[in-house]
């Protein structure tokens, strides 16, 4: 579940991360903010709070956080935003899991992915391939 969660994380989190920048850490919920933002923000603090009781260390989510905010548009900074964020997914922590879920569940959002292959997508710009040993080419023009 902690993969298919990460691939529904990830688009708020980038929303509320390009609309916000490093504020998004410590700004408070701004009601003019849209939903995927807002959301992506409650994502945020809850992955940060989960960290911190934990032990674990919040400032690498901070620092990939800051660093998404300073170059929106780089792949490689997404890359380890979510990296981060799939770090604190690894736990498989049922109360994490279930409390994530539950913001997507008051946003309207649900999510459900379950057996072999199984994939739970909100957005995708893309191949969705679970076959194994397929082939996918993609021709953009």
């Amino acid at each position: 579940m902690a993969a298919e969660l990460l691939e529904v994380i990830m688009p708020p989190v980038f929303a509320a991360v390009g609309a916000y920048g490093q504020k998004v850490l410590s700004t408070a919920e701004d009601e003019a903010a849209g939903a995927t933002v807002r959301l992506g923000q409650q994502l945020l603090s809850r992955l940060r709070r989960t960290r911190s009781r934990t032990d674990t260390d919040t400032s690498g989510l901070d620092a990939a956080v800051v660093d998404v905010a300073a170059n929106p548009d780089d792949a490689d900074f997404q890359g380890a935003l979510r990296a981060q964020v799939k770090k604190a997914l690894a736990g498989d922590d049922p109360e994490l899991t279930r409390d994530l879920l539950a913001l997507f569940d008051r946003a309207g959002i649900s999510v459900s992915a379950s057996g072999r292959g199984a994939v739970a997508v909100r957005q995708n710009d893309g191949i969705v391939s679970t076959g194994e040993g397929a082939t996918n080419t993609i021709n953009r023009k």
